[in-house]
């Protein structure tokens, strides 16, 4: 028995010997790593800063591509651990547009700040399991203090609105300008154009078919119908306010909004013409449109002249004045005590980590499944989202962060189309998203600050 006590002894003094020993190895390693800056960089004492906190406590050996790893990466058990932390962390949250933003005093992405945040404020990163080898990772407040400052400064340098609050200038999202910069003989055309039927192969369907302006924008189908009764295979997402997102489509494979516009005329499945040339030898037959688009376009009718005025028209499709615009533009009686229950309760669970800025969305591609999966059944070639455009599996089951704006007008909702009410909507996000659930007043709390987000439409006035 004594012989067996202190074999046992000897084992656990072994591993105790063993986990201090690779503790001291990571500690130095952790220790020996600096921030190389790119000599054409220069960036802000602040700045430097937060890079160096990063670099430090080695947020970018799971929230970039490429890290360099330490030798013991390739150990049994640790192997398994790391590649798991990394899949997980880098699906989380790439940290490249940051660094990149920080090197070259720029603004890095509002959802990315916003994440930042919310885990700093939070005090989840880095996570325990992290800290349990790497000391030197362990974060203090000062630390987290100065990547807060650092949010902050973002946010007052790159996206607060003159017109908001200065008690509001720090929330992770700014109210819809009440009108933008348009041309207004494109935008006129712009608007005859979008409800025009002859963009369709068989004259009768047009861009407002599928996106009804008295609709909140959409066709209220869980996925839109084409030509000939056609069924797409995604939810229509809405036309309102989306001059703000980062680019268009679910997927993102336009750049902007003309080159969405020149997407579903030439879908076989959607308005199915087969040419711009069709289309054009059409429009040129209606002499008064001919007249009045030369004026503007002397080159005539093309795909490109078309999707420019488009393009303008919807430009002037926003839905300022919201009571939550009008909230964060210092009206404290715009929303009632609820929803401003419901909107801490949306920033305290993570949904404006990914739901920020002007439209609550819109800037950023996420995976549907973060914390657990989503349960596709049958995955298509819509549900491989993103991944459609970059060939990057990272990229595999995102979709672009659909904008809240007038969410309460524009069910369906999901990708899919397939999700009825805000109310499993949110419960869905909190399950599959952030990883928790919460009680049903808290719900109903945010999806009453759902509602505070519907704006007001006013037509572009036109000659």
């Amino acid at each position: 028995m004594k012989k067996i006590i202190t074999l046992s002894g000897i084992a656990i003094a072994g591993v105790v010997v063993g986990y201090f020993s690779l503790v001291a190895y990571v500690y130095h390693h952790d220790n020996q790593r600096t921030t190389a800056f790119p000599p054409q960089t220069n960036p802000s004492p602040h700045n430097v800063k937060v890079l160096n906190i990063l670099q430090e406590k080695g947020c970018d050996y799971c929230h970039t591509p490429s890290t360099k790893l330490p030798f013991y990466a390739s150990f049994p058990v640790a192997k398994q651990l790391m590649e798991y932390d990394i899949q997980l962390g880098y699906k989380s949250f790439n940290l490249t547009q940051v660094r990149e933003s920080l090197l070259d005093n720029k603004a890095a992405p509002q959802s990315d700040i916003t994440k930042i945040e919310w885990v700093m404020g939070h005090q989840t990163m880095p996570p325990t399991r992290y800290n349990a080898l790497h000391w030197a990772g362990v974060m203090n407040q000062e630390e987290r203090n100065v990547l807060l400052d650092w949010v902050k400064q973002q946010r007052l340098n790159y996206y607060t609105t003159s017109d908001m609050a200065d008690n509001r200038r720090n929330e992770p999202v700014q109210p819809i300008p009440k009108s933008l910069p348009v041309d207004a003989q494109k935008v006129a055309l712009g608007m005859r154009l979008y409800h025009d039927p002859r963009l369709s192969g068989d004259n009768s369907i047009s861009c407002a078919h599928c996106h009804q302006l008295g609709a909140g924008g959409v066709d209220g189908r869980k996925t839109s119908r084409g030509v000939g009764g056609e069924i797409g295979p995604i939810n229509a997402p809405t036309v309102y306010n989306s001059i703000f997102n980062i680019e268009q489509f679910w997927d993102g494979r336009a750049a902007d909004l003309q080159a969405q516009a020149g997407g579903p005329p030439l879908n076989p499945i959607e308005m199915a013409s087969k040419s711009w040339d069709e289309i054009t030898d059409k429009l040129n037959k209606d002499p008064i449109l001919t007249r009045d688009f030369t004026a503007v376009y002397p080159q005539g009718f093309s795909g490109t002249s078309i999707t420019d005025a488009i393009a303008e028209f919807e430009k002037t499709l926003i839905t300022p004045d919201s009571p939550f615009d009008n909230y964060l533009r210092g009206d404290d009686n715009a929303i009632t005590s609820q929803q401003k229950r419901g909107y801490q309760l949306f920033k305290d669970n993570k949904c404006a980590t990914c739901h920020s800025g002007k439209i609550l969305g819109g800037r950023s591609f996420e995976p549907l499944g973060l914390k657990k999966d989503f349960g596709f059944g049958e995955v298509t070639a819509a549900d491989i989202g993103r991944m459609n455009v970059t060939n990057d599996v990272r990229d595999r089951l995102r979709q672009k962060v659909p904008t809240l704006r007038n969410v309460a007008l524009t069910a369906p909702y999901f990708h899919r189309g397939d999700v009825e009410t805000m109310d499993e909507a949110v419960k869905l996000m909190l399950k599959y998203q952030v990883g928790t659930s919460l009680p049903q007043s808290d719900v109903d709390d945010i999806v009453a600050f759902l509602n505070t987000l519907n704006g007001v439409y006013t037509p572009y006035p036109v000659n």
